[in-house]
């Protein structure tokens, strides 16, 4: 977004900015459309799709214990079919070891009838168990059988295919999200069709021509373009008769002691740039008269109808002050009318000093509007008149006794076209500069310092920087960015290391 939104920002007047901006407002509305999008994706799908996850994790949790339960009761089935196996070889075993006892005692004469009748019975007794324990692993082999069958033929099959359900109804509902997402893509189609027309249309209002010439407005700097200078003949040991159309000699019949450099600042605007220090021979003043004319009008204007913004704000703040302080009077439960009193003067003061700014900057902008009418008057009429008092001085200071009067007047007045020889193509020389400044020290920021007023930079506590001009005892110090940028910070702001 640009840095000034106002109306009154000179920068707003250009097509290009003015296209810009529209293409900016339409990139917003672009936006508007994707977080639409956006929240349609999060809250209609992800959102569900989030919550049916969850769900779709219970149940296949649930569906999982289900097949491992049925899984352990067939293992358990299993163990019991193995011991009762086991138990049943067992007994045969011992069934048979005591059938060959009572078969041994039977034929040996020493044993006692006693012992054969003992011996006949334990094998009674074991053959009786193996025959039950042949009897419960036969049971228990069918019991598993069947229990086994039943298992891969119908449990598991039936938790197969609910799992299989549950994954189909997901991608059931996967399908319905992207659905969704389509559709909230199709309704704001349209609408992102209309923005990328907008910027089409924005593109196509860029105006090369009319932002040459608001540009051109904005900066022309209000002087007349010096006339011929006329050939002056040294080599006739005779006065000269001073030349009105002639830059080096003034009306009044003087010569003009002016060096070298003093016409060429002003007759060529593209010259190379002075060292650094030569562009702080600039004195902003409150004026505005270090500016060219026709600058110097604009900013006069710009300042008179900002303090005449803020003398309506006074005047309404005192205007409910008032009226405040008649409820109070009047219902004195709802407040103390002297606590306004304090407020009220504070007011009015301001209004008294807005007041007097404003007559000031009225008489400025007078003043200046008056010498912009009289630098667009015809060169060769401005040339045979003689040039207010405040031009009659040098600039270089070597005028007779007679003008000490005027020097005094210039110094309070806007110095004219001859007097800002040096300021009048600043802007111009940044352009134009060969070779940068070598720094003559180095600095470290103690302090965050934001460069809001024009003339200063910005800087971050801690950042490195070149110190291109010491503190004039103004608490000024100039400065340079390694990312590129000179300007002004506070000196109380730095600490300090010359080379």
């Amino acid at each position: 977004m640009p840095k000034r939104p106002g109306k009154d920002d000179p920068e707003s007047k250009f097509s290009q900015q003015q296209s810009f901006v529209q293409i900016l407002q339409e990139v917003n509305d672009f936006a508007g459309q994707r977080e639409l999008v956006a929240e349609n994706l999060s809250v209609h799908v992800c959102l569900e799709l989030a919550k049916y996850s969850q769900e779709m994790k219970q149940e296949r949790k649930m569906h999982f214990q289900e097949g491992r339960r049925a899984q352990q009761q067939l293992e358990s089935g299993f163990k019991q079919l193995e011991n009762s196996k086991r138990k049943f070889e067992r007994d045969c075993r011992e069934a048979e070891k005591a059938a060959q006892t009572a078969e041994r005692l039977d034929q040996d004469i020493n044993a006692t009838k006693a012992d054969v009748e003992k011996a006949k019975q334990q094998a009674h007794l074991r053959s009786h168990m193996a025959e039950e324990s042949k009897n419960e692993y036969a049971a228990q082999l069918q019991r598993f059988n069947r229990d086994q069958a039943h298992f891969y033929f119908s449990q598991m099959p039936q938790i197969f295919n609910k799992l299989q359900d549950m994954d189909e109804r997901r991608a059931t509902h996967l399908g319905a999200g992207y659905r969704l997402l389509s559709e909230a893509e199709l309704q704001v189609v349209p609408i992102i069709a209309k923005c990328l027309e907008g910027m089409k249309v924005a593109a196509d209002a860029v105006d090369a021509k009319n932002d040459s010439q608001v540009l051109i407005e904005l900066h022309k700097s209000g002087f007349a373009r010096p006339g011929d200078v006329e050939f002056e003949d040294f080599s006739q040991p005779m006065n000269r008769v001073p030349s009105d159309s002639s830059l080096g000699t003034p009306s009044d019949g003087r010569p003009e002691l002016r060096g070298p450099g003093r016409s060429r600042a002003k007759r060529w605007p593209f010259s190379k740039k002075n060292k650094p220090s030569s562009t702080l021979q600039t004195v902003v003043t409150e004026d505005f008269s270090h500016l060219p004319p026709e600058q110097q009008r604009k900013r006069l204007q710009q300042q008179l109808e900002e303090r005449n913004r803020e003398l309506q704000k006074e005047i309404d703040q005192r205007e409910a002050l008032k009226k405040m302080k008649d409820v109070y009077e009047k219902t004195p439960q709802m407040g103390d009318p002297a606590s306004l009193e304090p407020q009220i003067t504070e007011t009015l003061n301001n209004i008294e000093r807005l007041k007097l700014e404003v007559q000031k900057y009225e008489a400025w902008l007078a003043e200046a509007e008056s010498r912009v009418l009289s630098n667009r008057g015809d060169t060769l009429g401005r040339h045979t008149r003689p040039p207010d008092p405040p031009a009659s001085a040098p600039p270089d200071g070597s005028s007779n006794s007679n003008n000490g009067s005027q020097d005094k007047e210039s110094s309070e007045e806007p110095p004219s076209e001859d007097g800002q020889d040096a300021p009048i193509y600043t802007e111009f020389d940044e352009d134009f500069e060969e070779e940068p400044a070598s720094p003559i020290g180095h600095c470290v920021a103690i302090y965050h310092f934001e460069g809001s007023s024009e003339g200063t930079i910005s800087m971050a506590e801690g950042e490195d920087l070149s110190l291109m001009e010491e503190d004039k005892g103004d608490g000024w110090t100039r400065v340079r960015r390694k990312q590129g940028g000179e300007g002004y910070v506070p000196t109380s702001y730095l600490r300090v290391t010359l080379n």
